[in-house]
């Protein structure tokens, strides 16, 4: 068994539990729309895959959701409503603190230019990451077998001798057929049992 020597994770709902619904209801009064419509109008269409693809920039963004949903809103505004949706998962934080001491470490993401200088950038453990691969600045979108092979060429080991974890299923998979092994985020034990399987030294 080929031994472990980096451990790659997906940001939302890993390290930051992510809420889309926290933007959707602060500005659901300047849209005069339900939740329920906004979701339909933003969420429910291909305008954030392409602002995570990088194919849109974030005025752009900006600019077409407020189109779409028929509201006045400065870009401040915007922004703070786009990126206050985070809660930081505690047990995950501290497990890559611990992690750090041993194994290189790596964050892949589908995000957005806003999430990552808003949110991603400025998380207490930002600084531990060996590596960073987003998909707005590669223009490349998990499961897309390129962006996971983008991320273990930068922390220099093979395939094999990463860990991959996320919580979609999709994903896990996708960094599977890359040669990494996927770990399926349901649970913190969940995930110490996973990692303990691949001998990780926790």
């Amino acid at each position: 068994m080929i031994m472990i020597k980096a451990i790659i994770f997906d940001y939302g709902n890993v390290i930051e539990k992510i809420n889309d619904d926290m933007f959707l209801r602060s500005i659901s009064g300047r849209a005069g729309k339900s939740v329920i419509e906004l979701r339909d109008l933003i969420y429910n269409s291909d305008l954030p895959e392409r602002y995570e693809s990088g194919l849109v920039s974030s005025g752009e963004f900006y600019q077409e959701v407020v189109k779409r949903c028929n509201m006045s809103m400065s870009i401040p505004d915007f922004i703070d409503a786009y990126t206050s949706v985070n809660t930081p998962i505690e047990t995950t934080i501290e497990l890559i603190r611990k992690l750090k001491k041993k194994y290189k470490l790596a964050m892949l993401s589908n995000t957005s230019e806003w999430d990552y200088e808003r949110i991603i950038m400025k998380s207490e453990i930002f600084k531990l990451f060996d590596a960073v691969t987003v998909s707005f600045k590669v223009k490349l979108m998990k499961p897309d077998r390129a962006i996971y092979d983008d991320v273990i060429k930068k922390l220099r080991v093979k395939p094999a001798e990463c860990a991959y974890v996320d919580d979609l299923r999709e994903y896990v998979d996708g960094a599977v057929k890359a040669g990494a092994n996927g770990i399926r985020y349901t649970s913190y034990n969940v995930l110490i049992k996973s990692l303990k399987k691949l001998k990780v030294n926790i």
